[in-house]
């Protein structure tokens, strides 16, 4: 009795995942990267530091441009990780988003970003000020750049990511018509470049010798390099929010204790928290450290109180 002979495929190919309806909202949903929305209440930032959150036409229009300003986030990371499918499943932590594993398809993450993006810009103009449309316009604009070439582009990438931490924080006072002070600008410009630079550094030490596969301009940059940039962004926001405490700026302080002041010791010793862990090459996600961190969200509390103490001028 002659033997059969099964010829098996060496090279099995994976599983396609079954999409439900369910399954591909969660995907959206997880694509639009819940856990980052917390960076979007820097619009608040600037009505908080002029003392201007108390009337209710100040609530909601910094609720509407926290939700658009969200909207455009969500529309950037759609159409980034259609566009970067390939290479995410290189990574061993961007390998598991939806769109890199199929569970969302890249043409539905394209059109959804592409819907967000027109609505969002739209819903501005119509509900808050032309201003405030320009912006997010402009946001739009500079951030699809940089999925498509800006981020590729040595020092053009660190800018552009801090840039667009730098318009969270200015959209909210544009909307009300608040004036922006220089060194709320400058501090928190170079906050924003401090924590972008200890990221990239933090990739860099944790992806040695593939960060290649994953980001091509990671292999440009060298640890010495991002370090430098970390630590000058600190030096300098710290110098910027020392001046401003130590500026009389009008009438003297009728404060119980000269609160502005002592938000300077909260201040530096945040910032020298956080660059623990970007000098461990563990400050990755921002977000992550300061949520996690129980030391550092003790600092910043105390500091935030110190500062809306100060605003009051109680």
């Amino acid at each position: 009795m002659a033997e059969r002979t099964v010829l098996l495929d060496p090279t099995p190919t994976a599983p396609v995942p079954v999409r439900t309806l369910t399954g591909l909202a969660r995907g959206l949903l997880r694509t639009t990267r819940p856990r980052q929305w917390v960076k979007n209440l820097l619009v608040v930032a600037a009505p908080a530091a002029a003392g201007r959150l108390c009337s209710r036409h100040a609530v909601t229009q910094l609720t509407l441009v926290f939700v658009l300003f969200t909207a455009c986030a969500a529309a950037v990371y759609l159409i980034n990780d259609a566009r970067d499918a390939e290479a995410d499943r290189a990574h061993p932590v961007k390998r598991h988003r939806p769109v890199a594993t199929g569970q969302v398809p890249v043409p539905l993450a394209y059109a959804t970003g592409g819907v967000l993006a027109v609505l969002a810009p739209t819903a501005a103009a119509l509900l808050s000020s032309p201003v405030t449309a320009a912006l997010l316009t402009a946001y739009l604009g500079m951030q699809l750049a940089y999925c498509v070439s800006l981020k590729h582009v040595l020092v053009v990438d660190l800018a552009v990511v801090t840039t667009g931490f730098l318009m969270r924080a200015m959209i909210g006072g544009l909307a009300l018509g608040i004036p922006l002070s220089r060194w709320f600008l400058i501090t928190t410009g170079f906050g924003a470049l401090f924590m972008v630079a200890a990221k990239r550094y933090s990739e860099a030490v944790q992806l040695a010798g593939s960060a290649g596969a994953t980001r091509a301009l990671l292999t440009e940059y060298t640890t010495g390099y991002l370090r430098f940039v970390w630590q000058l962004a600190a030096g300098v926001a710290v110098l910027a929010y020392c001046l401003w405490a130590l500026e009389e700026g009008g009438a003297p302080s009728a404060g119980v204790l000269p609160w502005r002041q002592l938000s300077m010791v909260a201040f530096i010793l945040a910032v020298l928290r956080y660059a623990v862990f970007a000098d461990r090459g563990a400050a990755g996600e921002p977000e992550d450290v300061v949520l996690r961190d129980r030391a550092l969200a003790l600092i910043g509390l105390v500091w935030l109180a110190m500062y809306g103490l100060a605003v009051v001028n109680w």
